[in-house]
């Protein structure tokens, strides 16, 4: 085969660090309807662990679900193999994603893998993982903390970017932009006065602390209370409020997309 695209990471994971990222994928309907139920999940590091974690949860909402798991260590590969069951197999590759008989997965996941490569490498890094899905495709780009308490990904179809998604555990946040050292690769540095990922998340703490009274319910009900007002101020907020309550809130890719001036 020809040489895999892309780098070898760090490769460090965690048991259930995913886990946001994972239950926000089985919501999606690229998986919900998928005729091929084929899920990618590219560079999933020294273990089977996150991989495995994926199917077992994405089999919750589509039985037939197929995960691969694709790393471009060959090592990696090899210990991975030994976890291999059913629904799930592994494969030595990089971002041109290579799959058997010509198959195109119906989503890519990529948690935690451009946040080692230069900003500059993220746009051909997308196109070329972009190309690989399937007409209607989804690829989850992004980064999240060691235990998977706080995550942020771009939600991007095979024409580019789509959505942007914050995911934070609400019990004991002090603000929402602690989210800014765990922004995917294409905002981490865009988040300086005049950007719009700054005014996203100035926007948020701002918010917090407005419905910073609503804490005596509960953490839930102050997060549902800044994200309703975040939609409110006109910013582009997606999904429901089954959604919020689990401390998400998603918007449109061009409300933080770089280059932008900010200000609402």
């Amino acid at each position: 085969m020809d040489r895999p695209v892309g780098r070898i990471t760090r490769g460090t994971t965690n048991v259930n660090r995913l886990r946001r990222i994972d239950r926000w994928i089985a919501a999606q309907p690229q998986l919900r309807r998928a005729d091929d139920p084929l899920v990618v999940d590219l560079g999933y590091g020294a273990s089977a662990t996150t991989t495995l974690e994926l199917r077992d949860r994405l089999a919750a909402v589509r039985p037939d679900v197929k995960v691969i798991g694709i790393e471009i260590d060959p090592e990696r590969v090899r210990v991975a193999s030994a976890a291999t069951r059913d629904g799930v197999e592994f494969r030595l590759g990089g971002f041109e994603v290579p799959l058997p008989e010509g198959r195109r997965p119906a989503i890519i996941r990529a948690l935690n893998v451009l946040r080692q490569y230069d900003a500059s490498e993220v746009d051909a890094a997308w196109a070329t993982m972009c190309a690989r899905l399937q007409p209607g495709g989804l690829l989850v780009e992004g980064t999240c903390d060691e235990i998977g308490r706080v995550a942020s990904w771009v939600g991007l179809a095979p024409e580019g970017p789509r959505t942007f998604t914050i995911s934070l555990r609400l019990a004991g946040l002090e603000a929402p932009s602690i989210v800014a050292e765990r922004l995917p690769k294409a905002l981490i540095h865009r988040n300086v006065t005049g950007e719009r990922i700054h005014d996203l998340l100035a926007t948020l703490d701002r918010l917090w602390a407005t419905h910073a009274p609503l804490g005596v319910y509960g953490a839930r009900q102050r997060w549902m209370a800044v994200v309703a007002s975040l939609r409110q101020a006109g910013w582009p907020v997606l999904g429901t409020r089954a959604r919020w309550r689990l401390g998400e809130v998603t918007v449109d890719w061009d409300a933080v997309a770089p280059g932008g001036t900010g200000g609402r």
